[in-house]
């Protein structure tokens, strides 16, 4: 008996205290000559405001499609939708009154009468038992939201610091719900503070948005969509009084579970545990005259009928959009970026927590053309082969990407399918990548611009017959190996002289090599990374990575890169040498629609205009007489671009761009060694069934931008400079000077169906 005396004196004392404070009185006038006790000095000690922290939102991704809005994959770690006090149903508010608190709206923020009536019961069963008002109940939750948002436990965290992380949420949790009679008091503490800055509406509308309703559903409105496919707004007396049931016991309440799930509550008893507790509910709500004797006969006998609508969370989802990998890119860009918060925690935080609204630059009629006519060549999956391949589109000028395809499903759940993947073949590692591919001869586009810089022209003439070269005979920064390069062209009768016209029609590698003899390997390195190249995965190589490496067969596209950056270049070169840096998002608003700072695409001159503009017309005569004329979508539109084939077309790239958009297009060997030419998709051979796919792309991607003319080509980087011979002394008629070079006649154009392709 004394413990029970002990604690009716601590909830009679703070019962007391509470009913002063909410008067106006201050605690310590209201408990003048009890202050010595321990109760009342630990009432004292809890502060009286307690600061509520924003809700766990949901963030969600957005596309263009028709010029509008579409929502293409949501993600939460609590699927929590804030509603405004009007658009709540009135069902849901007055179901929660009736059965949690039915004096809400006279008390002080806590309920006397049932705070003794739980703590008589605490001292009969050594328990803290009930008594919590709805405002006590909302500050629970509070605190728990709080510590979710503070400690948030990232997988990826090493083992100690996720051990720390574990052990800080659980302390955390235990000081905001524990069942112990300081954290009781706290709570009454923290109610009452809360009663007083804030209206009885505005705690109820609180408490309805932050309340658990099972799994990973909080709040009426996110719940009313799951459970019931509707809004908070709509819900029917039925509807609205089962959700307020589960509030009871949300882990065996809830009406999605299978009998496999819950034996005693589920589908097949027609939900019995959670039918008689909504009928609780509805027996208190007629009693509290909150609704008529007629409507509770009516709803007492309608079932729990669950229309089950998942939002499902991740990008996952945006699979229904052809999106999934774009989605990806886009999350990990914002769990990485500087620009989305300082750390990776805060980062991570603001992501799971933050609500925000992330407009895309994704556009998805493009999308879905791209997919269309990528995986209308390419399957999934096939035997034999680790198949793989993507596409990617950039806007020139502006950095946005327009596309991102797949041949597979994006797939990051632990459960993998054949066909599926979470790896995205069209970016870097650290954004989702595979770790980039050898490019093949869509990288000679940056030789040519080091050919040009050096002084050369197109119009020179090279000697391809050559296809050995010590490698001590090109220059370059790096010391050179004492080895010789073999070099290799795609048919046997490739070769002779020719121009560097000829030879970048024809993609012929000797004659590139001979050209390589002739510049410092550096600086094609240094015109490749102006236009921002680099290694898809920089890590050294027993990291896994694939480091930049600077030896005469880089040239011909030995480094591996990521079609995203090869596209980015390729936009570039055609916007008169200013390169953009590549973005995915145009805005963010954060919950209350505030905008927030996003990435934005930063353009520099990597590269003379003269120079862009003359790369720019060799490379437009590889579609119209070269190696890519049956990708060439012959709309009128000017177009630019390269082929890429490695040794035994492993890898097969083709690159374009005109003055709107570039675009990247790979298939190949995600890993293994098959020789692509000897598997026919649909009638294209692997290493020529880009072309297609590049045609289908492209005319769609022209029929939305349209695009004009590419600069006019520098005059001496085309036909070679004049040099003017004086006429020697002569009593007879002088000797005719050298005239500027004629311009080289185009070769004939590949064979169709199979054209050749360069390593």
């Amino acid at each position: 008996m004394q413990g029970l005396g002990a604690l009716l004196g601590l909830v009679l004392a703070s019962a007391l205290a509470a009913v002063l404070i909410v008067s106006g009185m201050t605690p310590a006038l209201a408990v003048t000559g009890m202050a010595a006790t321990n109760s009342i000095n630990l009432f004292n000690q809890v502060p009286d405001y307690l600061r509520i922290q924003p809700l766990d939102q949901t963030t969600t991704f957005y596309a263009k499609s028709h010029g509008k809005n579409v929502a293409i994959a949501t993600f939460y770690d609590q699927n929590r939708i804030d509603v405004a006090w009007q658009d709540v149903s009135q069902y849901v508010k007055d179901a929660a009154v009736a059965t949690e608190d039915p004096r809400f709206y006279q008390e002080g923020g806590i309920d006397l009468i049932g705070t003794i009536r739980g703590a008589l019961s605490t001292a009969t069963s050594n328990d803290v038992q009930g008594g919590s008002s709805i405002t006590q109940q909302y500050v629970k939750n509070v605190r728990i939201q709080q510590c979710d948002a503070k400690y948030t436990l990232r997988a990826d965290a090493p083992k100690k610091q996720l051990e720390q992380q574990t052990a800080a949420f659980q302390k955390c949790y235990m000081e905001a719900s524990g069942v112990t009679i300081p954290r009781k008091v706290q709570e009454m503490r923290y109610a009452i503070g809360l009663d007083k800055s804030y209206s009885k509406d505005q705690i109820l509308l609180g408490y309805l948005n932050i309340v658990g309703l099972g799994g990973q559903v909080y709040g009426v409105e996110a719940a009313a969509r799951y459970y019931f496919g509707t809004s908070a707004k709509n819900l029917t007396l039925p509807q609205a009084a089962t959700l307020i049931a589960i509030v009871n016991n949300p882990a065996n309440l809830r009406i999605d579970q299978t009998k496999a799930d819950n034996p005693d509550n589920n589908a097949s008893n027609g939900y019995k545990s959670t039918l008689d507790r909504r009928n609780y509910v509805l027996k208190r709500m007629l009693a509290n005259h909150k609704i008529t004797q007629a409507q509770y006969d009516d709803a007492v006998k309608t079932k729990i009928v669950p229309k089950i609508t998942p939002s499902p969370s991740g990008c996952m989802s945006a699979n229904k959009y052809n999106a999934g990998f774009f989605c990806n890119y886009v999350e990990l860009t914002m769990l990485q970026n500087p620009a989305f918060g300082k750390t990776a925690d805060v980062r991570s935080q603001n992501f799971q927590h933050g609500g925000l609204n992330v407009y895309t630059t994704l556009n998805l009629d493009l999308q879905k053309k791209a997919q269309a006519a990528l995986s209308g060549y390419i399957p999934a999956s096939r035997a034999g082969v680790n198949l793989g391949a993507t596409n990617v589109s950039m806007e020139v000028g502006t950095g946005r990407i327009v596309t991102m395809v797949e041949n597979k499903k994006f797939n990051d759940s632990a459960n993998s399918t054949p066909g599926t993947t979470a790896l995205n073949y069209a970016t870097d590692y650290n954004y989702g990548g595979s770790g980039g591919f050898q490019t093949g001869s869509s990288f000679k586009a940056f030789d040519l611009i080091a050919w040009l810089e050096a002084g050369h022209s197109f119009s020179d003439v090279i000697n391809a017959n050559v296809h050995s070269f010590p490698e001590s005979e090109f220059a370059s920064c790096q010391p050179p190996a004492d080895v010789t390069w073999n070099v290799a062209n795609d048919e046997s009768d490739e070769g002779g002289y020719m121009t560097v016209l000829q030879a970048t029609e024809a993609s012929v590698n000797s004659a590139f090599a001979m050209m390589g003899t002739k510049l410092n390997m550096c600086d094609i390195s240094n015109a490749a990374k102006a236009l921002g190249v680099h290694p898809a995965n920089p890590a050294p190589v027993s990291e896994g990575g694939r480091p930049w490496d600077i030896v005469p067969p880089f040239m011909i596209g030995t480094n591996y890169i990521a079609p995203l950056t090869m596209a980015r270049a390729y936009a570039g070169i055609a916007n008169g040498g200013k390169m953009c840096t590549e973005v995915a998002i145009d805005k963010v608003l954060d919950a209350s629609g505030k905008s927030l700072p996003v990435p934005k695409s930063t353009c520099k001159q990597a590269i003379p205009k003269k120079v862009a503009a003359s790369v720019t017309w060799g490379l437009q005569h590889v579609l119209t007489a070269g190696t890519a004329v049956d990708a060439n979508p012959n709309d009128g539109v000017p177009i630019m671009g390269k082929t890429g084939t490695t040794d035994y077309q492993e890898e097969n790239w083709l690159v374009t761009s005109t003055t709107k958009v570039a675009q990247a297009t790979w298939v190949g060997n995600v890993f293994g060694h098959v020789d692509l030419r000897y598997l026919d998709f649909k009638g294209w051979a692997g290493n020529a069934v880009k072309f297609p796919i590049v045609k289908a792309i492209d005319t769609a991607l022209n029929a939305h931008y349209g695009g004009g003319n590419f600069p006019t080509p520098d005059h001496d980087m085309i036909y070679g400079k004049y040099v003017y011979v004086p006429p020697a002394p002569s009593t007879s008629s002088p000797a005719p000077s050298s005239g500027t070079k004629n311009p080289p006649s185009t070769t004939t154009p590949p064979k169709k169906g199979n054209p050749p392709k360069k390593p």
